[in-house]
This record gives C-alpha cells, structure tokens and sequence, in this order.
C-alpha cells in the first residue's frame, strides 16, 4: 500500500510541475511526434507525375533472364484452318520480341515462352493477349497491334453464364451487335476500341477506360439493358467534357435516368363464380384417380406374361400398326389409277370450252 501510494504522489507531483511550466511560459509547447523523422524526398515533389510510363529498352535490362516463363490456351477446331496458314507471320512478330512460339494442332493449343533474347519482362504477357486474340477469330493484323503499342490492352468477356434459355442468349447478343453492325460500330467510336463478337465471348482492344466501359454496355446487354442506353449516356458525356466550365462538376443532372418498366400482365382471377362454362358444370369434388400402369397391364393381361411374351406381343402389335398404314398408303396411291367420274368429266369439258371461248374473244 505504501509503494503505490509514493508511486501515485509522483505521478501528481510532474503533472503539478508540467502546469506550472506552462503557466509561467505559455509559449513553450510539448513537441508532437507526427513528422518527427520525415525528411524531404526527392519523389515527392509536386512536379513529378507518379503516373508517367517509362518506356522500358533493350539498355534497360542487366542480362536475359533466369527462369523461362510460358503461356499457353487452347484454340477451336475451326481455327486451325486460318492458324496454320499465318502462322509464320506470327512467329515473325513474336521473334522480334524475343519470344518463342509452338503450335500444337493434336492438343489444339498455342504456347509462347520466353528466350535468352527476351529483355522485357512485361512482353511475355503481351504474347499471352496476343494468343487469346488469335483463338477468339481476332485478325492477325489486328492482333498484333498489342505487341508494339505499350498504351493498348485486351480483355475476353464473358456473355454465357447471363442466360439460360439459348434463344433469348441469341436474341441479346444480335441486340449488341446492331442492324448491319451499326451498334457495335457506335461502342467502338464512343470508346475508342476494337470489339469483336464470336461465340460466348466479346473480345475487346483498347486503352484500360473503354475496356471498362465496353465490359459495362456487354454485361448490361447480357442483363436485358438495352444498349443504347449507354451509348446515349456515353455521347451526353462527350459533350459536357468539351465545355471547361462543366469540367468540376457533377453530370448526374445531365444524364437521363431510365428506368426499368417491367410490362403488367393481367392476372386472371379464379373464382368460384368464373370455373362455372357452359360445357361443363362447377364440380366440387376432385375427378377420380386414374388407373396406374401396373393396373392396366393386370387388366389386359401383359403382366403375367414373360418378358419375352411381351416383346412378340408389341412386335405384332407395331406390325399391325405398320400394315394398316401400308394399306391406307396403298389406297391412296390407287386413286391416281383410278377414272373420273361423269360429273368430273363433265366439269372438264366446261372448263376446257370457256378457255377456247376466252381465246377467241381475245383474237
């Protein structure tokens, strides 16, 4: 008791001297910790921008690399065709990277890895893009864009887990691409990318923006938006970002809100009143159960026969089906056999004396 009671005097007797200091001399102030050991940074400086790509050179790298890395992906079977005749154009743009290429046509599969001649590590996933465009019908000429251009990026959307019923996937999907392709031709002018639609997926080319904007209209459309919904907002935006006034400002006001209407379908009301037809009268009771299989096979007797009993029994049953079909077949083909009538021949003859008559007129 008494050591905790000289401890607490203590503690009273600096906080006591601490109030005092600062009562005789108010300017002096305990010094905060914050910044304490911060010190100047030349990265720190405003005129820097943190968010410059530096293009990276051959100068740059100290050595080739130490592991090899390697992707590959899987193409379809009607692919191969076009693979295998530009093929060597391939390889000759992937060599002057630095980059090894295979194509394997029994797995169906395209491979890049890296070589002792690779200096950039960032090409081996530009290679990678570059095969997955080829295996989603992209053009090679096109493709190949993403190889030299350091600002231009890829993305391979998705569109077949939105849907389940098949037709209406086809439905929404021919609604993203447009009549004539004029929709698609509108997302690729508003954000300044290549889209390309094939199959389950859209591939898309372009800076990382209109990557995210095309991903937003694909997944929209997919989710029963219609497209131009989008394209509207993307065109308003266009224009308020010319005008520096509006630079700072919020665009919300500007934008049209659209709202989805779902169509209200008339719920049919089931009465006591409105079960009563004319054919037949309101009954309150429940029709009678029907007889099960098992019942009418012990009716007609096929339950104690065989199993092989059974198999000559439908046998007879589908021949006599067959030779009834065969014989009403048979009458049919019999009547173009068979002479016209009086009445017929009758109607003939007036009708062959009407188109004389005609012809004549006409002479």
């Amino acid at each position: 008791m008494g050591q905790q009671e000289t401890t607490k005097t203590s503690r009273d007797d600096k906080a006591n001297e601490r109030d005092s200091v600062t009562e005789r001399y108010p300017e002096t102030e305990p010094q905060k910790k914050k910044n304490r050991y911060r010190k100047p940074k030349p990265w720190d400086s405003d005129d820097i921008d943190h968010w410059k790509e530096v293009p990276f050179s051959e100068k740059d790298a100290s050595g080739p690399f130490l592991e090899e890395s390697s992707f590959a992906t899987l193409f379809p079977a009607y692919r191969e065709r076009y693979l295998r005749q530009v093929w060597p154009l391939v390889t000759q743009h992937l060599q002057k990277k630095g980059i090894a290429c295979e194509l394997n046509l029994i797995e169906g599969s395209m491979t890049v890895r890296t070589t002792r001649k690779t200096f950039d590590p960032f090409i081996i996933f530009r290679a990678r893009d570059f095969i997955k465009l080829l295996a989603r019908s992209v053009p090679v000429q096109q493709a190949a864009r993403i190889l030299y251009d350091d600002k231009l990026y890829c993305d391979i959307i998705k569109t077949s887990g939105f849907v389940r019923s098949r037709e209406r996937f086809l439905k929404r999907r021919e609604r993203l691409i447009g009549p004539n392709g004029s929709t698609l031709k509108a997302i690729e002018l508003l954000t300044d990318c290549y889209v390309l639609v094939q199959g389950n997926t859209v591939a898309v080319m372009g800076d990382h923006k209109g990557l995210k904007l095309v991903r937003r209209i694909v997944e929209d459309c997919m989710q029963n938006i219609h497209p131009i919904y989008n394209i509207k907002k993307l065109m308003i935006k266009r224009e308020l970002a010319k005008d520096p006034a509006l630079a700072q400002e919020n665009w919300e006001r500007f934008l049209p809100q659209f709202k989805k209407r779902n169509q209200r379908r008339r719920k049919l009301k089931h009465d006591a009143g409105q079960r009563i037809t004319q054919d037949k009268p309101y009954d309150p009771f429940p029709p009678p159960q029907q007889p099960r299989k098992i019942d009418l096979m012990i009716e007609s007797g096929e339950y104690f026969l065989s199993e092989q009993e059974r198999e000559q029994r439908r046998r007879a049953e589908r021949r006599q089906q067959s030779e009834a079909v065969s014989a009403e077949r048979r009458k049919e083909r019999a009547k173009a056999w068979e002479p016209p009538s009086t009445e017929e021949l009758a109607q003939a003859r007036e009708k062959r004396r009407r188109i004389l008559e005609r012809a004549a007129e006409t002479d």
